[in-house]
């Protein structure tokens, strides 16, 4: 496990769902292009030929990513999503761990698509995405994503929330919450990543957070509209604005 530098400013991670909103997040300045299928869930896949496709248009320094869904407590059949998607060139696949109740469950069924994952390409990272309103969906405690992670041999603990309502992360955790899950992530030599219907307005505490990652979609569509929307640069380059002004400023 290799995580991300911790001097590296904060990755913006943009989700688009097909080839045109890909090259839209591209030209507005994402740093991951993560494909995803929002009518099928928080994480919810896409297509492998979109995803293919997207990862052949977009330029080999901008990496790409791909959510596997959010998976029920299935082990084999998310390490066989896994192999697929590891198949097709990206840089990151995430795993939703929607159906497990327990850190054990969890565990298995990571350390599985994670093992699936790297046979197929030893140099792809996975992310193990747990939920900020897990309490909503009967899953385990977000917190614990970072030693799951660890115990799985993965790389990049990961929180979004799984019911789209409007609440966003900030809803279920503290700016402190967050600096605690990212320090541990840290100490274990992981990534940390968050996501969950962010606004721009997050930005600045997801960088004084100590995150490596943050999730977007629903901020860089038309009408903050993460289904129905469409993605355009001008949204994803205010994003990437804020970022960048945020990292000039001194901690405080």
């Amino acid at each position: 496990m290799t995580r991300i530098n911790k001097d590296a400013k904060l990755k913006l991670l943009i989700s688009p769902v097909n080839s045109k909103e890909a090259s839209e997040a591209v030209a507005g300045g994402a740093d991951i292009i993560d494909v995803k299928n929002p009518k099928e869930g928080a994480l919810g896949a896409n297509f492998p030929w979109v995803i293919k496709q997207i990862r052949e248009l977009t330029p080999r320094h901008v990496q790409v990513s791909c959510a596997l869904g959010d998976f029920p407590n299935l082990a084999g059949s998310v390490s066989l999503a896994a192999l697929g998607a590891a198949s097709l060139g990206v840089d990151y696949i995430k795993v939703g761990l929607c159906g497990c109740r327990t850190d054990a469950e969890a565990i298995y069924l990571l350390h599985n698509a994670n093992k699936a994952a790297k046979q197929c390409n030893p140099k792809i990272k996975v992310a193990a995405a747990g939920y900020a309103d897990a309490k909503r969906i009967g899953a385990f405690d977000p917190m614990h994503i970072p030693e799951v992670t660890f115990k799985a041999e993965a790389d990049i603990a990961m929180v979004d929330t799984a019911i789209k309502d409007g609440r966003s992360l900030f809803d279920f955790f503290t700016l402190a919450q967050l600096k605690e899950f990212a320090d541990s992530a840290h100490k274990l030599g992981l990534g940390a990543a968050f996501a969950g219907s962010l606004r721009k307005e997050h930005l600045p505490q997801l960088v004084n957070s100590g995150a490596d990652i943050a999730g977007l979609r629903g901020a860089a569509c038309t009408n903050s509209d993460r289904v129905n929307g469409e993605m355009k640069r001008e949204l994803v380059h205010e994003l990437a604005e804020v970022v960048k002004q945020t990292e000039k400023k001194p901690t405080t």
